[in-house]
């Protein structure tokens, strides 16, 4: 995907996701391709180069015959907000220490080969980050596709919530100050170590190493406040 046309739709529709823009979304869905291609004048093709691109950038996943939806919660909304303000960096880990370690567990059981190549996809992409804002962004994207993988609704909307509040600003400026390039690279080994487990259908393997995994990453955040 290379065509200026085509980077141009990309970079519209991310705003848009961005935004909550209702020109091209309805709540958390894109608008069918239809639609979106009269909306920003474009032909169909296009519009499917670009939503590929942005899935594969962890912003967007698709449902057979529901459509596009976008990974997280309206970062906008009064109530995220609020929520996010109250919420401390141990608080989030406390309940990522508790969540997503049964989520890996369980896509070791349910997800596809399809899905565990695109995990290794994305611990490729943030192993070749160079900043830490790039890191975040593919980091997000592997978490959210070991929860995707799952397919459990529940389990989808707590984590969705629960990730929103992480891509929260000061959330993020945060992060960005602890994940050096040594720590980056300290928590991509843990990445590859999750998916050679979920790979292995080592379900209790999984596990623990998405607990190890998150338990680092509060530790590292928590040296990076006291300093």
């Amino acid at each position: 995907m290379s065509s200026q046309k085509t980077l141009r739709v990309v970079a519209t529709l991310r705003s848009a996701i961005g935004e909550a823009d209702t020109r091209f979304l309805t709540e958390d869905r894109l608008l069918p391709e239809r639609q979106l291609s009269a909306a920003l004048g474009v032909g169909r093709r296009l519009v499917r180069e670009a939503l590929n691109a942005l899935e594969g950038e962890g912003l967007l996943f698709r449902k057979q015959g529901q459509g596009t939806f976008i990974r997280e919660v309206n970062p906008k909304t009064a109530s995220l907000k609020s929520l996010a303000n109250h919420t401390s960096p141990h608080d989030i880990i406390e309940v990522r220490q508790q969540i997503e370690p049964i989520l890996a567990g369980l896509a070791a059981i349910r997800a596809t080969q399809m899905e565990i190549d695109q995990m290794k996809h994305l611990v490729h992409r943030a192993a070749a980050a160079d900043s830490p804002n790039e890191y975040e962004r593919w980091d997000s994207a592997f978490h959210s596709k070991i929860a995707e993988s799952v397919r459990n609704g529940m389990y989808w909307s707590i984590f969705r919530l629960i990730n929103s509040v992480r891509k929260e600003h000061h959330w993020v400026s945060s992060r960005s100050r602890v994940f050096t390039a040594g720590v980056s690279k300290e928590m991509v080994q843990q990445h590859k170590a999750i998916v050679d487990a979920i790979q292995a259908r080592n379900a209790s393997g999984a596990e623990n190493a998405m607990r190890t995994h998150i338990m680092t990453a509060g530790v590292r955040i928590h040296e990076g406040e006291r300093e």
